[in-house]
């Protein structure tokens, strides 16, 4: 049974508000006030909720924005049921994340409709969801056998190796194969975390309110992660004299650990596929509305055809990973940036070079 919650702190009102839905076979639950109600609706998640704008101590604006700010309730359908009838008024509520905005005193028949709209949108998004979902396992399924089985066969081979005769090796080849199997592991690890990610970051992008919640991040200390983040990965590259740095600090609309990942993935791709001792250029600057960061190497570059499929929506397929050294990690930079509604632009020449420029918004 659908569950709806009424935040009203008028008795008469929340109580006819409440005997209607009961009538329609709603499970009703009421709220005197804010507080009791972002309670109640934390502790009993409605499927739907109907607020009053003007309350004493905590108002309807109040409510919607603490609901909005944590993941768990930041989804729940919000009706706002007001007297107040101006315009701006109902820009504030929507601008907060309301999903309508009715005037009192309204109809039974037009309370009934606004609610009936809201559940058939939320129905229609977690179903479209569900069939995302069932999607990415399908093809989780399809690919992550064949994309397991690279780093896999380095573990088991100098496995199977050392175990069959261990002591004809010495410890500089001991040594050797133990390598080997770190890479790999490090590999698998990070091969499974970003199918996971991946997975992940196609869920919240086919739901508004999460990725307004999303987008609510905001980051000071943008120099510091970047200039972390590419110095370590440098290093244990052995290419710390390649890098060169130029950074810029700027207050930006993002999750530190996403501007890591973003960070992450688009130098690995610098590093791994342009010649040691070549330079690999890293900075950041700013706009009044854009943080901007670029990363330019010398080294295999990519087509126009590939630079093409990496901006197209793709699934896990073959051909994700016969790009040259684009894989999977540069898919999932692109969907984190495109989530906080940043862009991810590609400029290459095959054997020359690859310019990679990311642009984020800035922080009010």
């Amino acid at each position: 049974m659908t569950k709806i919650l009424v935040i009203e702190d008028e008795t008469a009102i929340r109580e006819n508000i409440l005997d209607l839905l009961d009538a329609e076979e709603f499970e009703v639950m009421g709220a005197e006030n804010g507080r009791v109600g972002v309670q109640v609706a934390q502790s009993m998640m409605p499927d739907l909720i109907i607020c009053d704008v003007m309350m004493p101590d905590l108002d309807g604006y109040g409510v919607l924005e603490s609901l909005r700010s944590h993941p768990e309730t930041s989804t729940i359908p919000f009706i706002f049921l007001t007297a107040k009838a101006d315009k701006s008024d109902a820009r504030k509520g929507m601008d907060l994340g309301a999903d309508d905005y009715l005037t009192k005193p309204c109809s039974s028949d037009e309370l009934l409709r606004a609610i009936a709209t809201r559940l058939e949108k939320q129905a229609k998004l977690k179903k479209l969801s569900q069939e995302k979902l069932e999607d990415l396992r399908k093809s989780i399924a399809h690919s992550l056998p064949h994309e397991l089985r690279t780093p896999l066969n380095g573990i088991m081979g100098c496995t199977e190796i050392m175990l069959h005769d261990l002591e004809a090796f010495s410890k500089e080849e001991i040594k050797e194969m133990l390598e080997t199997i770190l890479i790999s592991s490090k590999r698998l690890y990070r091969l499974i975390q970003n199918f996971l990610l991946y997975a992940e970051l196609e869920l919240v992008s086919y739901n508004p309110q999460t990725l307004a919640f999303l987008r609510q991040s905001r980051l000071e200390e943008t120099k510091a992660v970047i200039e972390a983040q590419a110095i370590t990965q440098a290093k244990e590259a052995e290419r710390s004299a390649d890098l060169h740095l130029e950074l810029k600090q700027a207050s930006v609309n993002i999750a530190k650990e996403q501007l890591q990942k973003i960070i992450e993935e688009l130098l690995d791709n610098a590093l791994k596929f342009s010649p040691m001792n070549t330079p690999i250029h890293l900075t950041s600057d700013y706009t009044a509305d854009t943080f901007t960061i670029k990363i330019t190497d010398q080294g295999r570059g990519m087509t126009a055809e590939q630079i093409t499929n990496i901006g197209a929506y793709m699934q896990f397929e073959r051909k994700l990973y016969e790009q040259q050294g684009s894989g999977l990690g540069l898919v999932v930079a692109k969907h984190i940036i495109e989530l906080y509604d940043g862009t991810l632009t590609i400029e290459s020449e095959p054997e020359h070079y690859t310019n990679i420029t990311v642009c984020l918004p800035r922080s009010a």
